[in-house]
């Protein structure tokens, strides 16, 4: 958004500040200024002049010799322009003074300083300027000619500062507006800024409009299909058309700001459109079949030509304006070729509509097109200033005689008024902010940029243009921008403590992390977005719900169209990619979510899981992961009994080498060896383990508490047992025996020894353990710790266990 001073002069008339000032204070008070440009930075001392005497170069076909008066005194300059006559009144740049250096079509690329010389042997006192040498271009200024010096007109008086005249003597400001404030994508909402920063009275212009007696409802008619799609559209007619130039003050200010001045009718909308933020069209009233205007979507399949000459195709998606056989502009963005405005045009309906940003920002994409006015459309307009720009157009139409004003107003209103009112307590926004303002100050604030307020209920009454003001905390937000945010005292934060602590999921995720990076693992980031064929590299059966997941609607490509329903993945493609670089011995894990769509096609958000994902190859097994499954659940408190189910029934785990991790009666995760051929389908040529845990089981019943037993003061009791175990027996079955049998007197139990080979009898393993036996309150007897292994022998023969001697 760019905007002259001066325009924003216009409405604040007080204003009084350098370019410095007013980009530092307008930028503390929210309306952020990205920088200005001073139109007149690289030109000084330029007068008007008058042209009293031309004569040849003695010396040179192309140069004239001038004689110009500039104001109680007659200078002499050679030019080799030559569009320059006796009488005319032209810009002149005094010695001593500068010019524009040239223009790139966009910035003044430098400044000239004019010094007294000859030009072939002729004195010459300074310059006559062309538009370029005002660091201009002729697009800004349609009048300038192609090549030569300006002609300033008759009425101009010599030796007038000719920058003032030519509207040069200005600074352009460059804004930053944030989407939610669209007050403030028209010159009125940053001057009403502007007047509330500096606390100045804002001036807006008064709009009164004539309009003659007829009705325009007798000459057009509208009808709106989609109320939703186009809240509110305006119409007004205009007559006896007369095409000209606009005035001059109208030139500069759409030229400083960087629009073109084409013609009245042209600069009148554009005029407008800057002005009030709301975009603008006419259309010739002659080429609107029936004289009737219809909102209404497009068809899919069918094609329409806009103004600037490309066909488009269009789909039902799309809000289109019609008349009574065709379309003619597509809503919110551009009109059609079919009706623009001609030359000889002597009737013109302006209309003055609003639509959905949404759908104005979706139909742009598809169609590639995007323009001023739907990038304002985009952000969401108000629909309460559709009718008041369209009667500043008129009134315009008017005071210029551009045309004849049809008396009424096509106003087709589906909109909701939002008549926002919120609480204002001043208490609680001093409390937000940590200041003592008081409520008189605060209300000055708010009344600065129009917000009203009702005493009898304390609510701030917050007009339609405001549509970002919600809740108190925007009202806070207000309060402190013209409060000035530097004068915001440094405070701590209120309350009864001001110590802060991680969440206990991010608690229980830190301990993850430090187990896991003590285990030698290395954490990594897999993309959440995957290919399809991730299910046949993981050979994940076809009626799986792993294969159901969300498909992303735009993708960057099939390798990321969907959201991964399981994370195994990433961390085997980052594997291989380890393992091609030949690194030796690997470990990795993740912190990562899944996305389980609650039902497809997806109608709401998908259930989001954390988990907690390790793979590794090189120095390790299955037995490395479990051990760090173990230690892991008891750092976060989980010192129940932990089963590993060897039914797990993962495809892509080894169909012996994998478990379930089970505590407390959940499934909390699964580990194992990968497949053999998925393995090699990640090009992974070693046995590679995985584990994941899901990390919500964990939150539920991860504990933080940490009970002091004391010292033991009794001494411990030892007893080994060796036995030969069936192979088909899992040691978690020997250990519930002894657990069962050992009862309370039993502190631990630990496998020390598995061994399989020649020495064993086939089919069996030798497997040992230590059982630690310890009381409380006493020391234990040689007869107690007897009873209780001859119970344990007998529960192991039952299993056909057999102890060795």
């Amino acid at each position: 958004m760019k905007t002259p001073l001066s325009w924003i002069k216009a409405y604040v008339p007080d204003l009084s500040v350098t370019n410095q000032e007013y980009m530092d204070a307008m930028t503390l008070s929210g309306t952020k200024v990205e920088g200005y440009t001073a139109l007149d930075a690289d030109l000084d001392k330029i007068v008007v002049g008058q042209l009293i005497k031309i004569e040849r170069h003695p010396d040179a076909d192309k140069l004239v010799v001038c004689q110009v008066d500039i104001g109680g005194e007659t200078i002499q300059i050679v030019t080799g322009a030559r569009n320059v006559k006796e009488g005319q009144k032209v810009p002149v740049v005094l010695v001593g003074g500068r010019v524009a250096g040239g223009h790139d079509g966009n910035t003044v690329t430098g400044g000239i300083k004019i010094k007294k010389g000859k030009l072939r042997g002729v004195e010459s006192s300074g310059m006559l300027c062309s538009i370029e040498e005002l660091g201009s271009t002729k697009e800004m200024y349609p009048d300038a000619p192609e090549d030569g010096i300006y002609i300033l007109g008759d009425d101009t008086k010599v030796g007038e500062d000719a920058l003032a005249l030519l509207g040069l003597r200005d600074s352009v400001f460059e804004y930053e507006v944030t989407s939610n404030r669209v007050d403030c994508f028209g010159v009125l909402g940053i001057a009403r800024e502007a007047a509330a920063t500096f606390g100045k009275e804002f001036i807006p212009p008064v709009v009164e409009t004539k309009g003659n007696a007829e009705n325009v409802r007798d000459y057009v008619s509208v009808e709106v299909l989609d109320g939703e799609l186009c809240p509110r559209f305006c119409a007004r007619m205009v007559k006896n058309i007369k095409i000209g130039p606009s005035p001059v003050w109208m030139q500069r200010r759409l030229a400083a700001a960087g629009i073109r001045p084409i013609n009245n009718i042209v600069d009148i909308t554009n005029y407008v459109m800057e002005e009030y933020g709301q975009p603008m069209h006419a259309y010739d009233l002659e080429t609107l079949a029936g004289n009737r205007i219809i909102v209404k979507r497009a068809q899919n399949g069918e094609t329409f030509q806009t103004l600037d000459g490309t066909l488009r195709n269009l789909d039902d998606e799309m809000l289109m304006i019609c008349d009574g056989e065709k379309a003619v502009g597509i809503a919110g963005i551009m009109g059609g070729e079919n009706s623009k405005i001609r030359d000889d045009v002597s009737t013109i309906l302006f209309e003055s509509a609003c639509f959905d940003g949404t759908n104005v920002r979706r139909s742009g994409k598809r169609l590639g097109l995007r323009t001023d006015a739907s990038g304002k459309f985009e952000k969401g307009l108000d629909p309460q200033n559709c009718p008041a720009a369209l009667d500043r157009a008129c009134q315009l139409i008017e005071e210029l005689g551009a045309g004849e004003v049809v008396g009424g107003m096509l106003d087709v209103d589906n909109s909701m008024p939002k008549n926002t009112r919120i609480p204002f307590d001043p208490a609680k926004i001093n409390a937000l902010l940590g200041t003592e303002i008081s409520t008189e100050k605060m209300l000055s604030y708010l009344t600065r940029i129009d917000l009203g307020y009702d005493s009898t209920v304390q609510e701030i009454l917050v007009p339609s243009f405001r549509q970002d003001l919600e809740c108190m905390a925007d009202i806070a937000e207000e309060v402190a921008r013209f409060y000035g945010y530097d004068n915001i005292p440094t405070t701590l934060p209120g309350g009864e403590t001001t110590v802060g602590r991680l969440s206990r999921k991010l608690r229980i995720e830190g301990i993850t992390r430090n187990v896991a990076e003590y285990c030698g693992f290395s954490q990594g980031m897999c993309y959440s977005f995957e290919s399809p064929k991730v299910f046949d590299k993981l050979v994940i059966p076809q009626d799986s719900d792993l294969r159901r997941p969300v498909v992303i609607t735009n993708p960057l490509g099939e390798d990321y169209s969907i959201m991964r329903t399981i994370s195994l993945n990433g961390i085997l493609s980052s594997l291989a990619t380890n393992y091609n670089q030949r690194n030796k011995d690997v470990r990795l894990y993740e912190l990562g979510n899944i996305y389980l769509p609650k039902q497809i096609p997806v109608t709401e958000l998908p259930q989001e899981r954390m988990q907690l994902t390790l793979g590794m190859y090189g120095k390790g097994d299955f037995f490395d992961l479990k051990g760090f499954v173990e230690e892991l659940l008891e750092r976060l408190g989980m010192n129940k009994k932990t089963v590993y189910n060897p039914e797990a029934g993962k495809t892509f785990l080894h169909p012996r080498k994998q478990a379930l991790v089970q505590y407390d009666g959940a499934v909390i995760g699964y580990l194992g060896e990968v497949h053999p051929e998925v393995a090699d389908n990640y090009g992974i040529k070693e046995r590679t383990y995985v584990a994941v845990l899901d990390m919500p089981e964990i939150y539920d019943r991860a504990s933080f508490d940490r009970k002091y037993s004391g010292v033991a003061k009794y001494p411990a009791v030892t007893r080994d047992l060796s036995m030969v175990v069936p192979k088909e027996i899992f040691v978690s079955r020997i250990e519930e025996v002894i657990e069962k049998r050992g009862g309370k007197l039993l502190e631990s139990c630990k496998l020390f020894d598995i061994y399989e080979g020649s020495q064993i009898k086939e089919n069996y393993k030798s497997v040992a353990y230590s059982a630690i036996f310890r009381a409380q309150d006493r020391t234990l007897e040689d007869k107690e710790i007897s009873g209780i292994m001859e119970k344990i022998i007998e529960d192991l023969k039952a299993l056909g266990i057999e102890l060795r001697g």
